[in-house]
């Protein structure tokens, strides 16, 4: 189906009502305070921003510029919320808000952006605009207007729990199956994969896909667990590190999915949460959630790649680089790295994992966006778009002449999998964990059990 005309599936997304109109407005309000729509207008028009998203230097047009998106968000808000907006629209560029232009907002805020953030770092005038372009998301959110594959993916980890539907049964089986396997690897008969397990260091957060679709990475990390004698557990339920209200826009979805995470730790008394491998996981639940849900007494939260690195210092794993012969390299996920500060753990990982490691250039938060984030995955209507964008990331992949692209999150794994099957790199694809893993120097567990994760 023609994105044009996939873009219209809901009636209201083709002739959105005045009273779905006046519902973005009252979101908008909220969403987009006065700081930040005062800085759109320190914008020069220098075009840096476009130079730096992926989305333009591969299909460049105006509505794939990040200023453009991000002014036809704050011209509405400048329309209805400040004076010469209201008095001279035309010459102060406002814009009033009609059905054409909400359509127009779907068809940029959503399909042509992955709220990489890449833009904003480089803005010279330090202009939010990653938040600008996601305050129009949560006014389309507001009024039910967020393209329908993406919300179902919310409301699905809503009602079940979990971004994939997994049932509980479903769940507990694979555990079970999963520790059978550990059993067999570690040759140690009392090796666990526990559930629900009282007062231990930590809750350990996964993706659903793990459970669903790629199971040896939880066994990979129950391997370095059991290594390093941790004392642990997953969750019979809330176990979920994703959070697509991050993209979707809506923060009281937000807030409920990540606040259930809490929830189960504090009932399971655990000192802290491993987030999974999760881009947009660790930076919604360890950033962004504690925001939506107003809360200054969170379990402390960490990446598993700082818990690792921890391990790796305290000598409580062992790793032989000369177990990977191939070059690998390292995909730097943008909720992570540039909006979630972690750059360094996973590098100083590979340094002692892996014989021949590379990097890409540009790397760390000037890394491009592999075109995964912001939701793009679940919007298939904007697939075709999704794949050209991620053009800039096979090309850097292709320098660098690696075997091996290492990626710590799941999405990015997902679409890097796409890429690496649409571009022909030939590459493998592989988390940081399973790459730790493969190296690890099987010995008997030494010293304290597991720190808590660092707030």
């Amino acid at each position: 189906m023609p994105e044009a005309e996939d873009l219209s599936r809901a009636s209201h997304v083709l002739a959105p009502s005045e009273s779905e109109l006046a519902v973005m407005q009252t979101a908008l309000a909220e969403h987009l305070d006065a700081e930040l729509a005062a800085q759109m207008q320190t914008c020069v028009h220098c075009g840096l921003c476009a130079e730096t998203c992926h989305y333009y230097l591969t299909q460049p047009e105006a509505k794939a510029i990040p200023a453009y998106k991000a002014n036809l968000v704050s011209s509405v808000f400048a329309r209805e919320h400040t004076w010469t907006g209201k008095h001279l629209p035309t010459l102060s560029g406002a814009q009033t808000l009609d059905p054409a232009l909400a359509r127009e907002w779907i068809d940029a805020l959503f399909g042509c952006c992955s709220l990489c953030g890449r833009c904003t770092i480089n803005c010279t005038m330090g202009i939010g605009l990653d938040r600008i372009i996601r305050a129009g998301r949560s006014a389309l959110a507001a009024a039910g207007m967020v393209p329908s594959e993406l919300q179902s993916t919310v409301n699905k980890a809503l009602e079940s729990g979990n971004n994939m539907g997994i049932t509980r049964e479903e769940w507990l089986e694979t555990v079970d199956w999963l520790q059978d396997e550990l059993r067999g690897e570690t040759g140690d008969p009392a090796a666990e994969m526990p559930i629900d397990r009282p007062g231990v260091d930590f809750l350990y957060a996964i993706n659903p896909r793990e459970a669903k679709f790629y199971p040896l990475s939880l066994l990979a990390a129950a391997k370095l667990f059991h290594a390093a004698g941790a004392t642990w557990t997953f969750s019979t339920d809330a176990y979920d590190v994703t959070n697509y209200a991050l993209f979707s826009g809506c923060n009281d979805s937000g807030a409920l999915i990540a606040g259930r995470l809490q929830e189960s730790a504090r009932r399971l008394g655990v000192r802290g949460i491993v987030l999974g491998e999760c881009g947009h996981g660790y930076n919604a639940n360890r950033w962004e959630g504690v925001e939506w849900r107003k809360s200054s007494d969170d379990v402390p939260m960490e990446s598993i790649l700082d818990l690792l690195e921890r391990y790796l210092e305290e000598g409580r794993i062992q790793l032989d680089p000369s177990r990977h012969s191939k070059r690998c390299t390292l995909h730097d996920p943008c909720n992570l790295v540039r909006l979630g500060g972690v750059s360094e753990p996973q590098r100083r990982l590979l340094g002692r994992a892996v014989a021949d490691f590379v990097e890409m250039t540009p790397n760390r938060e000037e890394n491009f966006c592999c075109g995964g984030g912001g939701g793009q995955l679940t919007m298939t209507r904007f697939a075709d778009r999704r794949l050209e964008a991620g053009r800039i990331k096979a090309d850097q992949i292709r320098a660098t002449e690696a075997s091996v692209v290492v990626a710590p999150c799941h999405n990015c794994i997902d679409q890097l999998a796409e890429l690496n099957r649409h571009y022909k790199l030939g590459v493998e694809v592989k988390t940081v964990t399973e790459t730790v893993a493969d190296a690890l120097v099987p010995w008997p567990a030494a010293g304290p059990s597991a720190s808590s994760p660092t707030p």
